[in-house]
């Protein structure tokens, strides 16, 4: 499981203090779990980890006991409500929680679309926050999706208008980035276009959200069918969308 990229304490010194490994290595666990669409039995734990059954048995025991991680039933271990309460407080202090969901509800329903906001998250975009439209042919990409730096819309975007140090910082991480070119024109035009990345037959479209000191922070995102996709429809109302979600972050009037 790759941890090679953290979002790390910025110390000038660390004066040979190191991080705690047990604890790491069992917070991987969580991480595993996060990234599972159903409860998971122990052996199937230790197996897709690489883990002896006792160790994973450890692990798994020790979440549980933080209230991380409970048992359904059958005895499988699954994710408890606590991570959502974790996520929530994340957006908030983001500065994003539910002061963006009416700015994607106004552009999903503009455009009778599914959208997102993706931030970074441990160097790759990861959804943070979704609306639905009650369409009957959606891509399904659920709160929690990391997406490719260099393949997803999103990721053009986050990193065609990331700060130099950021840049840096995810040029010396395990995921590729987008070549020059493509984050050139992703600046000229104001967005991000990307096909075919998570299956054929599928466009994605990314704009880009700034804060408080102009720097991006965020992404707005819709992916659709090939057969429904026109940047001239989805263009004008993303970026709109993507202004407005700038405007709250910043503390300006929104227009009514």
């Amino acid at each position: 499981m790759d941890t090679s990229y953290s979002n790390r304490i910025q110390e000038p010194e660390r004066k040979g203090v190191r991080p705690l490994s047990t604890a790491v290595k069992t917070l991987d666990v969580l991480t595993f779990f996060a990234q599972q669409s159903r409860p998971l039995r122990l052996g199937e734990v230790a197996s897709a980890m690489e883990l002896s059954r006792a160790t994973a048995y450890q692990r798994l025991l020790t979440l549980a006991e933080a209230g991380w991680l409970d048992q359904d039933a059958s005895g499988a271990y699954r994710l408890t409500m606590l991570a959502t309460r974790l996520a929530a407080a994340a957006l908030e202090q983001g500065d994003l929680g539910s002061r963006v969901e009416p700015s994607l509800g106004k552009l999903a329903s503009r455009l009778d679309e599914t959208v997102s906001l993706a931030v970074l998250d441990r160097g790759q975009p990861c959804i943070v926050a979704r609306v639905e439209a009650d369409t009957l042919l959606r891509a399904v990409q659920k709160i929690g999706t990391l997406l490719s730096l260099a393949g997803s819309a999103s990721g053009r975007v986050l990193c065609a208008f990331a700060e130099d140090h950021t840049l840096d910082r995810l040029r010396n991480g395990p995921h590729p980035l987008p070549d020059e070119e493509v984050m050139q024109a992703v600046r000229m035009q104001g967005y991000a276009v990307s096909s075919g990345y998570t299956e054929s037959g599928v466009v994605g479209v990314a704009v880009p959200v700034f804060d408080a000191r102009g720097q991006v922070t965020a992404a707005v995102s819709l992916v659709q069918p090939e057969s429904r996709f026109d940047i001239e429809t989805c263009r004008a109302p993303m970026l709109d969308a993507a202004a407005e979600i700038t405007a709250i972050l910043q503390g300006r009037q929104i227009d009514p």
